[in-house]
């Protein structure tokens, strides 16, 4: 039976966050997938994308203990997992004190997580996929309801493969586009001078009893259609081992539960648009998902279900053009606004899947940045 009550209460909380941060909608839902699945999520972006800010607000939004860190090739276990415990030293016995420390934390976050060396990527393995803090032998479950990591890059060493396999989701942090500006600067603004009127806050014990629930949603109904998914995204070459398969479930299952059903349906399967490797994978996972999913709306499907995350190169091509007409007749000021909109719009045509859409768009964009700095 859902508990209507304290989903709705995780969504307002949902709702508090997306105010705060303009154009976030994609990483707080994810966000929200993850800590309902009770799965990692992995958030990767240039700096200055909000990734930091979302978890800590999120945390103050949280009843519980939160436990973050900014890991360098340096940090020694004790930094994050607690120093041995002295009084319990001199009796022999090899006991962390983990008070405040990674162990005890109901939110974990740690930032530049592909920093982590080989003297805490055990123990980190550990952590994230058993939920288990083992340490010698020493060996306790972890209360921690979800762990975040972000990062500016992805792995490049095999050492970090394993650790970045733990992150079920991954999320792909960018500039919001410049027609936010005016929101995003007001709602930062009330950020900074702490402006902020919510003061709903939902409790570890109401997150777990939604976690509990996870499993009793019935997926049957979208089994057939799952696994013809997971097959064609193994034919184009993404890496979905079996362990993976199963686990992928509880994300399906997490999208039902947000919008309130006990029973699944086919355009749940939104969220293995979110399961990439690397950078290239994002398009072509995207576009294979899109595609299932493309004859299954329904009214009760998830808000995030069917926004597409591949940019649209008619959109982009008619923004271009519009900059073109509006640069000989703008004034300087003007002229800095439509440079910022055309880097966005650089950015995003790089992630067109078809390679001649793609070259369209892009020589028009070269054209215009040609004009830009023949003007100036």
């Amino acid at each position: 039976m859902i508990d209507y009550k304290n989903i709705d209460l995780l969504n307002e909380i949902l709702n508090i966050l997306k105010s705060r941060f303009i154009g976030k909608d994609d990483i707080i839902d994810l966000i929200g997938i993850a800590l309902v699945a009770r799965e990692n999520i992995f958030l990767f972006g240039p700096p200055g994308t909000a990734k930091s800010a979302i978890i800590h607000q999120l945390s103050e939004l949280i009843k519980g203990k939160t436990f973050e860190y900014l890991l360098t090739r340096f940090t020694e276990p004790n930094e994050i997992f607690g120093p041995f415990d002295i009084r319990k030293l001199r009796e022999g016995e090899l006991i962390t004190n983990t008070t405040g420390m990674l162990p005890e934390a109901d939110l974990i976050f740690l930032d530049e997580l592909l920093n982590a060396n080989s003297a805490i990527l055990n123990s980190l393995l550990m952590v994230l996929n058993e939920k288990v803090f083992k340490r010698g032998s020493e060996k306790r479950n972890l209360p921690v309801l979800m762990t975040v990591g972000a990062s500016n890059n992805l792995p490049e060493d095999e050492s970090l493969e394993a650790l970045f396999d733990r992150f079920l989701i991954r999320v792909n942090c960018t500039y919001v586009d410049p027609n936010l500006l005016a929101d995003i600067l007001n709602a930062g603004w009330s950020l900074e001078k702490k402006q902020l009127t919510e003061t709903q806050t939902i409790s570890v014990q109401d997150i777990l009893s939604i976690q509990s629930m996870v499993t009793s949603v019935n997926l049957d109904s979208i089994r057939p259609k799952y696994i013809e998914l997971i097959q064609k995204l193994r034919n184009a070459g993404v890496k979905v081992s079996d362990r993976r398969a199963v686990k992928l479930q509880r994300l399906i299952s997490a999208s039902a539960l947000l919008c309130k059903r006990e029973k699944a349906i086919i355009s749940d399967m939104w969220v293995l648009k979110y399961i990439w490797d690397t950078e290239n994978q994002i398009e072509i996972i995207a576009s294979i998902v899109d595609n299932v999913l493309k004859d299954h709306k329904d009214k009760e499907s998830h808000a995030r279900a069917f926004i597409s995350t591949t940019p649209d190169p008619d959109e982009i091509y008619n923004e271009i053009k519009l900059i073109t007409e509006k640069w000989d007749n703008s004034l300087d000021s003007e002229k800095s606004s439509l440079k910022d909109k055309l880097r966005y719009l650089t950015n995003r045509s790089d992630w067109i899947s078809n390679e001649n859409q793609r070259e369209y768009v892009q020589k028009e964009i070269d054209n215009l940045w040609k004009k830009i700095v023949k003007d100036e």
